[in-house]
């Protein structure tokens, strides 16, 4: 049993695709990641120009990272995504794929276009906090 609970308002709109605060139970593990990337296994940036190609592989470092620390996707409690561009239709494609692979689990997060990411050619990031029940 996941020791997240997502907090969906009675006040504000219903009509968002995330819940708007999330609590965690004690005592509890907290897990922060790294921005995951969309780095393969030799630290090449993958799917060149593909705002949803890039997310997917993200999405998979994430949940690799995840793992690696003892958690998965459905003890995220909150997650923000960074996508490097101005123009809200590759903020979208980015995000349903991140709410995708978050299934049912839609923590609270924060998406956000960005100048720039840190890798060449790299147009999606995101980070996570995870509580687990110790």
């Amino acid at each position: 049993m996941s020791a997240v609970r997502l907090i969906r308002s009675q006040t504000l709109t219903e009509h968002v695709d995330y819940a708007y605060a999330a609590t965690a139970s004690t005592p509890a593990r907290v897990v922060w990641t790294a921005g995951a990337c969309p780095l393969d296994d030799d630290g090449g940036t993958v799917a060149v120009g593909d705002y949803a190609g890039q997310a997917h592989q993200v999405m998979r470092n994430l949940r690799t990272a995840l793992n690696d620390a003892g958690a998965d996707l459905t003890d995220v409690v909150r997650t923000t995504v960074y996508v490097a561009s101005a123009r809200q239709e590759d903020l979208v494609a980015a995000w349903e794929v991140v709410r995708g692979h978050m299934g049912e689990h839609d923590a609270p997060s924060t998406l956000l276009g960005v100048a720039a990411l840190g890798y060449d050619d790299q147009l999606v990031e995101v980070e996570a906090i995870a509580v687990t029940a110790e």
